[in-house]
């Protein structure tokens, strides 16, 4: 499968790139890297017998890889422009994910709606917990002036 893989990953170079390199990875696949399209492909051996993974990502600006963005499963068989083809498409999907997204032309409105502001969180915090001290101190104050005043009467 190595070898199948490695003459199938020199085909697809080809047609993809004018310019390339193609290297084995650790687990016996192979990567075609586009350093000029700043883009990777990797061809792996699939779970199941004569089926290849096909890997695509983006190469960063220091020369390291990005992981992979998109992925798919295709038959080895099926012939290096179909496989050309779905390294385009997932090259396509990479593409339009990493441009950012364009900015909409905002409208203005003529009459501008106001919206009531709801209170902030804080304030309510602040305004309950000085009913509380103002309750409590008001409670302490009858409980005092009630024994002062019960005293006096004695």
């Amino acid at each position: 499968m190595s070898t199948q893989l490695y003459s199938t990953a020199k085909e697809l170079a080809a047609v993809l790139w004018q310019r390339h390199t193609i290297y084995r990875e650790r687990n016996g696949g192979m990567v075609i890297r586009g350093d000029h399209v700043h883009r990777w492909i990797s061809l792996g051996a699939s779970g199941t017998r004569g089926e290849v993974l096909i890997r695509a990502g983006r190469i960063l600006d220091g020369g390291t890889t990005a992981p992979a963005r998109t992925e798919a499963v295709v038959p080895l068989a099926s012939g290096t422009q179909e496989l050309a083809a779905v390294c385009r498409r997932l090259l396509a999907d990479i593409t339009s994910a990493a441009e950012p997204p364009t900015p909409q032309p905002r409208t203005r409105t003529r009459t501008r709606e106001r919206t009531p502001k709801a209170p902030k969180p804080g304030r309510r915090r602040r305004v309950g917990s000085w009913l509380i001290v103002t309750a409590a101190a008001s409670a302490i104050a009858l409980v005092v002036l009630s024994a002062y005043s019960s005293a006096r009467g004695r």
